[in-house]
């Protein structure tokens, strides 16, 4: 798939509202100051604007199947890292060039294990997100079979990190991807990724036609 291909057509308001969904989240999570009646009526008002939002919304049994999703680009926009629809994703830049992927975000307290420092889950997470893109953008795709973390020091939160990752080898459907996690100069986590491209009937099975 070409990077232009891969783009988030994602209109302004629409990023707006995540923007701001994660800001939401940030504080609730910091919220430890408020007091029950504020608390309370914050609740009230964020129930009010959810069912907004819901207003009209289809049921979960009528949304397209995942094939149907992909189709129309909505899956990079639900990316756990690079997405600018998910309310949970960083939204972390990324570009594309000569087989590497290289992203750059900036952790908040939500993604928080360690006091100070990103959980190690969420760097598993950020790896396999990586991934996947990293080979659908050179033209591959498949499963996560095995992913492997070496977590080399703390991940911290709060600075810059830069995440590269490029396919190290490619054998009949058996895709083997690594990358890495920089703080500045310093190497935080590497990984190596098993991916299993599907078998067309395996795909039907799982995804639909």
């Amino acid at each position: 798939m070409p990077a232009h291909d891969a783009e988030q057509r994602v209109g302004e308001a629409r990023r707006a509202l995540t923007t701001s969904t994660r800001a939401l989240l940030e504080a609730v999570l910091a919220a430890d100051h408020v007091d029950d009646a504020d608390l309370a009526t914050a609740t009230s008002m964020i129930d009010a604007l959810t069912a907004g939002l819901r207003e009209g919304s289809p049921p979960l049994e009528a949304l397209p199947r995942p094939a149907e999703r992909r189709r129309y680009g909505d899956y990079l926009p639900r990316s756990l890292l690079t997405g600018l629809v998910h309310p949970v994703s960083p939204g972390a830049a990324w570009s594309f060039d000569n087989g590497m992927l290289d992203v750059r975000v900036t952790l908040s307290q939500l993604y928080e294990g360690p006091p100070g420092y990103v959980h190690g889950g969420f760097v598993a997470l950020a790896f396999d997100e990586l991934f996947g893109m990293a080979n659908v953008l050179n033209g591959l795709g498949g499963l996560t079979g095995k992913l492997t973390v070496r977590y080399r020091r703390p991940t911290p939160l709060g600075v810059e990190l830069r995440m590269t990752g490029w396919i190290e080898d490619h054998a009949d459907r058996r895709i083997r991807t690594r990358g890495t996690i920089h703080a500045g100069d310093v190497v935080t986590a590497e990984a190596e990724g098993l991916f299993v491209m599907l078998l067309p009937e395996t795909a039907r099975a799982y995804f639909g036609d």
